[in-house]
């Protein structure tokens, strides 16, 4: 797999949301549950990111009922999700660390 750079919040969900099939309306709506509302993907936002990633092979269309477009992370998707989530907990342990150095 190619270096990825980091993630942006609305992809890194997508991605998350992904990992059991769904359709864009879905995953609006599993961003959000996510977030408690804090993050709220348009539809322009979600296809633009959907067209993106299905190009990149992070996720693959999925067919399991014909009357609704379904989208699942691929193998490499859940390598680029799992290095990113690695990328946020050094993020997090960096300035915990930093922080708790400075309450002293």
């Amino acid at each position: 797999m190619a270096k990825q750079g980091a993630l942006t919040e609305p992809v890194y969900y997508i991605l998350l949301s992904l990992l059991t099939p769904m359709h864009g309306y879905g995953i609006m709506q599993n961003v959000k549950k996510l977030t408690n509302g804090r993050v709220n993907i348009g539809a322009g936002t979600l296809y633009g990111a959907i067209n993106t990633l299905l190009s990149k092979g992070f996720i693959a269309e999925y067919k399991s009922n014909p009357s609704k477009k379904e989208y699942i992370i691929t193998e490499e998707g859940r390598d680029v999700l799992s290095a990113e989530l690695s990328r946020l907990k050094e993020l997090v342990k960096n300035g915990e660390e930093i922080l708790e150095g400075t309450n002293e």
